[in-house]
């Protein structure tokens, strides 16, 4: 008979965290949506979009991909949309050459901007009445979750990345 192991008083307080931020999750995707629809975006388009402007220079799909934590593969498909709408370019990599830069175009800098201003009117909204220190506290936590869950996890086999320029 194998013997299953309990979670420790760690483990059950972290599975609260996860399967809270499941729920979290979803409805800041949904928000996202509504939000991006706006702009005729989706909240995947603003994302790979956010990635670009807040990193302040262009950035590879790889690049793009581990700052969002998603596969690259997705972000590749994200961003042949945004380019086919003339939201962002791509230029040469000197330093890979298969995996090109990404940058926003004007009109990509203008719907980040319109996105920007309706994000910050919606999340003053929604933070409204929390404490600084809470949410501080909470970005933290999520940033120790996410570092203990690269480190552990293994990536899938044939996703090495050679970007060097990271």
């Amino acid at each position: 008979m194998m013997m299953v192991r309990a979670r420790t008083p760690e483990g059950d307080a972290a599975t609260d965290v996860v399967l809270a931020l499941f729920r979290a999750n979803g409805l800041l995707i949904a928000a996202g949506h509504r939000l991006a629809e706006r702009e005729g975006l989706t909240a995947a388009r603003w994302q790979v979009l956010g990635a670009v402007a807040m990193a302040g220079r262009p950035l590879t799909v790889p690049q793009i991909a581990r700052r969002m934590g998603l596969t690259r593969q997705a972000v590749q498909a994200t961003v042949n949309q945004l380019h086919r709408d003339a939201l962002v370019d791509t230029s040469d990599n000197l330093d890979h050459r298969r995996s090109p830069l990404i940058t926003l175009t004007e009109l990509g800098h203008r719907k980040y901007a319109a996105l920007d201003r309706q994000q910050i009117a919606w999340i003053n909204e929604l933070s409204a009445g929390l404490k600084v220190s809470d949410l501080a506290a909470t970005a933290r936590l999520l940033h120790d979750l996410s570092d203990n869950l690269e480190r552990t996890s293994k990536p899938p086999e044939g996703d090495g990345d050679d970007d060097a320029a990271t």
